[in-house]
């Protein structure tokens, strides 16, 4: 007898044991998602975001010292050339030394001016001697018409005589003059005391009217010369106040700021750079100082009385094709955009002109503000 088959499986155990294995993944991941919410409501809260970082609007008068580059100049400085021709016989200076007025800097050979002023002075003895003759002519015409021995026209003409060899006269003594002045035009002398700075010839050169023989300067007298913007000065170019500085930095820290007597702002403004020139005029006597030094000028242009303006930070300005506007916060905090028109700029600082008033409070971080609804 056969040994029992064993039986096949009945259909329906599989399907039962897989639906048994999905209902413990459902739970498994129920449970999950369960405790996920769990944390998840166990987690803090989101804090709040932090104020947005702003300023107040600053009101003042904006009067900040500036430095622009000046040079130093001489108040008096003079280009000497010569007023006639020939060749320089004799040069007694050089660039450096120190003059007084009057002194003979250079001699012109004057050879040719000496004989024309020799022939002038002849003429004006012959000229002389003629007169001489003249006026012994009149007297004895004048006894001889007394006398009645020659007529009155005969008297008119001797009286005619004298007086046109008299102008003669007169004509060659100016002539010789001018001869004399000649002379004394080759010999070139310092107008005033001061130092000379160039001197452009040497012994043997053709001096000739109008070219420079050498230049000289006042120490006494200098001052400190810079162009500074036209928008800079703004009314101070019209009226000439300004308060300013001058700095010596190549000069020992003692001596670097010497004292101020007068600043003159020029009326005339420079049509390429659009400057004026602001002058200072400085203490007489300083030591150090020469004409074409570098220097600093200081300035601090004086605004009208009352006039107050209102400043910002520039990061704060938003800019956006035809728009310039600011962040401002209301009393809410909330930042509002305003349109505002913008002044020049000083440093990281810009001027407001129109839009705010002081003390409103703008936001110096556009991009956070912008992200506020």
């Amino acid at each position: 007898m056969n040994p029992r088959a064993p039986s096949p499986p009945h259909p329906n155990r599989r399907p039962h044991a897989a639906r048994i294995a999905l209902a413990a993944l459902f739970a498994g991941a129920a449970a999950l998602g369960v405790a996920s919410l769990g944390s998840r409501a166990q987690a803090p809260a989101a804090t709040a975001p932090s104020p947005l970082p702003s300023v107040a609007a600053q009101s003042g008068t904006g009067a900040e010292a500036r430095a622009y580059d000046g040079v130093v100049e001489a108040v008096r400085q003079t280009v000497i050339a010569a007023q006639v021709a020939g060749a320089i016989v004799q040069l007694d200076v050089k660039a450096g030394d120190r003059v007084s007025a009057g002194q003979q800097l250079l001699r012109i050979d004057a050879r040719a001016a000496d004989q024309a002023a020799a022939a002038s002075e002849a003429q004006v003895q012959a000229a002389r001697a003629a007169l001489d003759v003249a006026r012994t002519e009149l007297a004895r015409q004048e006894q001889l018409f007394q006398k009645q021995y020659i007529s009155a026209a005969a008297l008119e003409r001797a009286q005619a005589q004298f007086k046109t060899t008299q102008a003669q006269v007169n004509a060659q003594i100016a002539q010789a003059g001018a001869a004399r002045t000649q002379t004394g035009l080759h010999v070139v002398r310092a107008p005033y005391a001061g130092v000379v700075s160039d001197v452009p010839v040497t012994l043997g050169d053709m001096a000739m009217p109008g070219r420079a023989l050498l230049t000289l300067y006042d120490p006494g007298a200098l001052r400190v010369s810079a162009s500074v913007p036209q928008s800079v000065l703004g009314s101070a170019a019209a009226t000439g106040v300004v308060e300013a500085r001058a700095e010596m930095p190549g000069l020992a820290a003692a001596a670097q700021w010497p004292t101020v007597t007068r600043t003159q702002v020029l009326p005339t403004v420079d049509a390429g750079t659009h400057t004026n020139v602001v002058r200072l005029d400085l203490t007489p006597g300083l030591s150090g100082l020469t004409p074409g030094m570098f220097a600093r000028v200081w300035l601090t242009p004086a605004t009208a009385a009352g006039e107050r303006r209102i400043f910002i930070p520039a990061a704060a300005v938003v800019r956006h094709a035809e728009l310039t506007a600011v962040y401002v916060l209301d009393g809410n905090g909330q930042p509002l955009l305003r349109q505002v028109r913008l002044g020049r700029r000083d440093g990281e600082r810009i001027e407001i002109l129109s839009g705010i008033s002081a003390g409103e409070r703008v936001v110096t971080d556009p991009r956070l503000a912008a992200r506020v609804r």
